[in-house]
């Protein structure tokens, strides 16, 4: 989160010390003659910028004043530290380190006395003390609230958060100290430091809190609506953060129906939490007015783009309907959800879509993809970070979330988000356990939809696939072909996978080649393994009955009803009251091919 930032101090931090070494250089041999403090002294400035470095990653005060204490050396005797803040008439202790007075939190100084610190509050210039004459010379009235704990020297300086005086650094020194150009340089630069370091772990405060309360708003996916469930989990990213830019949220929709909504913000700092936050809002006030999938994106496309201009987001709507299973999504460049038949098999769902949200380049078009969702079907919904985490690439990260989605039952939904998480988060094969968690890489957002069994129609599973394919959609034949392979992906006979993909292609091609409509492709598989049979479907809407021809050699034309005759078990077209069916079918069991 704080990676530019850091490198912008780093900067900083190397001008300030070139100007203690500079100055270090100034102050001549030691007192007794060594070259052993003179050599140290030579090496603080390396120290200093270590120092800086750690300090802009710490979580605490008591942190960084124990990472300032490992400055001390001979040349620097420093003891002890504490911390004060100014409020309108106080100087109170907020942290220290080896000083018993500020111990029970009892230290209160009035800003109008006559103590180092309270000076230094009032007029903002620090104040150098190099032995106890000399504090007790220039404060009479406080010197002695300074001498109990024994101490030799002191510095009091200034500390700026936020551009604005708020607080007090004292050093105390078990020795006396010179407090030549160089000492009063070193000790202001690590003032410098200290304060960019209080500031920002006020702000990773601030973040944490914004971060938890995003995060409980998250805690579940509600209770659905009947006749169908969800679960949902929301897993963070490393490095600190709560939560990021993914997110889900259920809708309870005015038409009793279910909205769903998966997305991802660009980026894993807070800003792209905050902008989630308000994306997330906006979606879901859009939804509740009754705005359309396709209608309820393009608005919040508009929305993320007057918030930040340099900031997308992918995301997918839905709208699910309990009674019918109907399900019309519009996806915005989200990766495509997964649907899991009730025996286990997997298909990814190739869904058109438009560009992320927040691009603004008028082109806001988000097609709506209707799927019908049968029973004991889930559709698996998530964000790159479950796909992705541990090294893989969206081909080897979905192998990995097919094997944990396809096992067992779909009655347990928990069970199966908790399944998929651990696959992730807690590999077992040992290629997986030698890439880091990935809880440090992404942040991971799921949520799963299944439609209820109803009472009425218990029986045996069998596989049903529906896809539409529309005349402009260049590459939905591709993907027809990838998920109807998909549904024969445990077929007893391979030769025959072949056989139904190279037919199902024939008739989808013809719909789409030779008449001016939309192809449907219905695909069931019933009976046991080993004895199963395949049923293909595909229906279009011109009234031209397809014929038998014989093609010539270099013919490009004319084979699909001769392969269907060659190869299909059974095949036949059926009239439709507006269109026509060509169906074929392949038993698992049945003859060789010719």
């Amino acid at each position: 989160m704080g990676g530019g930032r850091e490198n912008g101090r780093s900067e900083e931090y190397a001008a300030e010390v070139r100007q203690v070494e500079a100055l270090n250089r100034l102050e001549g041999p030691t007192p007794d003659g060594s070259g052993h403090a003179a050599d140290r002294v030579r090496h603080r400035g390396a120290d200093l910028l270590v120092t800086g470095h750690a300090l802009a990653r710490t979580d605490s005060l008591g942190e960084a004043l124990t990472l300032i204490s490992q400055l001390a050396d001979p040349t620097l005797p420093l003891c002890g530290q504490a911390v004060f803040r100014a409020d309108r008439e106080l100087l109170h202790c907020v942290g220290h380190l080896g000083f018993r007075s500020c111990e029970e939190g009892t230290f209160r100084m009035p800003l109008e006395s006559d103590y180092p610190g309270a000076q230094v509050a009032r007029t903002g210039r620090p104040v150098f003390l190099a032995s106890p004459q000399e504090h007790r010379a220039r404060f009479p009235d406080t010197w002695e609230r300074s001498d109990r704990e024994g101490h030799e020297a002191w510095a009091f300086l200034p500390l700026t958060t936020y551009g604005q005086l708020t607080g007090v650094w004292m050093t105390a020194f078990d020795a006396p100290v010179r407090m030549t150009d160089g000492v009063r340089a070193l000790l202001m630069t690590t003032a410098r430091l200290l304060s960019q370091s209080i500031e920002h772990t006020y702000t990773g405060q601030a973040d944490r809190a914004l971060s938890q309360s995003l995060r409980s708003s998250m805690g579940g996916s509600g209770p659905g609506v009947d006749g169908l469930t969800t679960a949902a989990r929301y897993l963070p990213t490393g490095g600190g953060l709560m939560v990021g830019g993914d997110w889900f949220d259920c809708i309870t929709l005015p038409n009793g129906r279910l909205g769903l909504v998966i997305g991802d913000v660009q980026g894993h700092d807070m800003h792209a939490a905050g902008l989630m936050s308000q994306l997330r809002t906006a979606i879901h006030a859009y939804a509740a007015e009754g705005h359309g999938p396709d209608a309820v994106l393009s608005r919040a496309s508009h929305f993320l783009a007057a918030l930040d201009e340099d900031r997308f987001a992918t995301c997918i709507y839905l709208e699910a309907d309990a009674a019918t299973g109907t399900l019309r999504i519009a996806r915005a460049g989200h990766p495509h959800p997964v649907l899991r038949l009730p025996d286990g098999t997997c298909l990814l769902k190739h869904l058109s879509g438009g560009l992320p949200l927040g691009l603004d380049l008028e082109e806001d078009n988000y097609p709506v993809n209707v799927l019908t969702l049968r029973e004991n079907e889930i559709l698996m919904l998530c964000t790159d970070g479950l796909i992705e985490s541990g090294g893989h690439d969206m081909y080897s990260g979905w192998l990995r979330v097919r094997n944990a989605l396809s096992p067992g039952t779909p009655e347990d939904l928990d069970a199966i988000a908790e399944r998929l998480l651990s696959a992730v988060v807690a590999p077992e094969t040992p290629q997986e356990q030698d890439q880091p968690a990935s809880i440090t890489e992404d942040d991971i957002a799921l949520l799963l939809l299944r439609r209820d069994p109803s009472p009425a129609h218990s029986g045996p599973p069998n596989r049903h696939l529906r896809l539409t394919l529309e005349q402009d959609q260049a590459q939905a034949l591709r993907d027809a072909r990838t998920e109807f392979q998909g549904l024969l992906h445990d077929w007893a006979r391979p030769e025959q996978v072949d056989t139904a993909v190279l037919l199902a292609s024939e008739l989808l091609g013809n719909v789409l080649v030779h008449t001016e409509h939309s192809a449907v492709l219905q695909a069931d598989i019933s009976g046991e393994p080993g004895r199963r049979r395949l049923r293909v479907e595909v229906t279009d809407r011109s009234d031209d009955v397809p014929h038998r021809r014989a093609p010539g050699e270099l013919s490009s034309s004319g084979r699909g009803l001769v392969l269907l005759d060659l190869l299909a078990h059974q095949w036949n077209v059926r009239p439709e009251p507006e269109g026509k069916t060509v169906w074929f079918a392949l038993d698992e069991d049945g003859p060789e091919e010719p």
